[in-house]
């Protein structure tokens, strides 16, 4: 088609839309719509064959402006924060199942190292955990009540503590996977340990049972988070190292930015776990299947977002 040709067979749509745009014409959003994809596909036309020539300045500005006045007032979707964690998150970490499976698998590894060498090495445990925190534990033993360092601070004091801290420790777990990974499987290697020995100097004291029904109230999602935390560390590392078909630049962009949002995730995650520590746990005294039903439903919890969701999304 000549170029004379298509400007006059276009030509008045084109002005009624800069009239639009310019005067503040009621239009409703479906038409308003409609014309700017008209007039993109007139401008990748026009950019076809007529490359140089004053009609693809015009429907270029023209475009541009539209763009512009159509995505400013576009309206945020009031649903869109509960989109991220029902919808979208769940359906991209689906992408990264292999990272969390890796990360779960070292966990389990380093808490099994941890739980070994407390067994062989009596003074492992001190070492790991601090004379000052066995000594106190010894002694909570001895009055009958060896989970009393959960009722020593103040309940709300503790729940915001113990938030805080674990957002950080999920944080130091996505930035330092800079470092190729290894700063994430550390992070990985320092928490799992810790529990591996905790939990064998509990079983050593013939205490196995109380401790677990105890700290895993809490311990179930916190644990569970901080995994998925590293493996956001993981991702990142990947990106890294395996850019695949992007240049690593933007290979690491893209890492980043997906293990960003997998570090955001876990935050809910952390502050509910923040409040069981503090105002759950310490309840000692209630019956055995309350903590049980407890530390069931969160291992369902877990197990539903972080892997049937995504699974099931993707499918769909």
């Amino acid at each position: 088609m000549r170029e004379a040709q298509f400007i006059k067979q276009n030509k008045d749509k084109w002005l009624k839309f800069e009239r639009a745009l310019t005067e503040n014409e009621p239009m409703s959003p479906d038409k308003l719509s409609r014309l700017y994809l008209q007039l993109t596909d007139h401008l990748s036309y026009s950019q076809t064959f007529y490359p140089e020539s004053n009609t693809s300045v015009y429907l270029n500005a023209l475009a541009s402006k539209a763009h512009q006045k159509i995505y400013k007032n576009k309206k945020e979707s009031r649903n869109r924060f509960i989109q991220f964690y029902t919808h979208q998150f769940p359906k991209e970490f689906y992408r990264y199942r292999y990272q969390f499976y890796l990360s779960l698998f070292l966990f389990l590894g380093f808490g099994a190292i941890g739980a070994f060498s407390a067994a062989t090495d009596a003074g492992f445990v001190r070492v790991i955990l601090g004379d000052a925190y066995v000594n106190m534990t010894l002694e909570n033993i001895a009055n009958n009540d060896p989970m009393a360092v959960y009722k020593q601070m103040n309940q709300m004091d503790m729940f915001l503590g113990i938030t805080i801290n674990n957002i950080r420790v999920a944080l130091y777990a996505f930035v330092f996977g800079l470092f190729l990974g290894v700063g994430s499987v550390f992070i990985i290697m320092q928490n799992a340990v810790m529990l591996g020995s905790f939990q064998y100097f509990f079983y050593d004291q013939d205490l196995l049972w109380e401790s677990a029904r105890t700290i895993w109230i809490h311990g179930t999602i916190e644990i569970f988070v901080i995994i998925v935390a590293a493996s956001a560390g993981l991702v990142v590392g990947k990106s890294i190292l395996f850019p695949g078909t992007y240049t690593r630049l933007v290979s690491f962009t893209r890492g980043v930015k997906a293990g960003l949002k997998i570090v955001l995730s876990t935050v809910p995650f952390f502050i509910i776990a923040g409040f069981l520590e503090g105002f759950v746990t310490r309840q000692t005294q209630m019956p055995d299947i309350l903590a049980i039903l407890i530390i069931g439903a969160s291992l369902l919890l877990m197990f539903f977002y972080y892997l049937y969701l995504p699974f099931r999304l993707n499918k769909n």
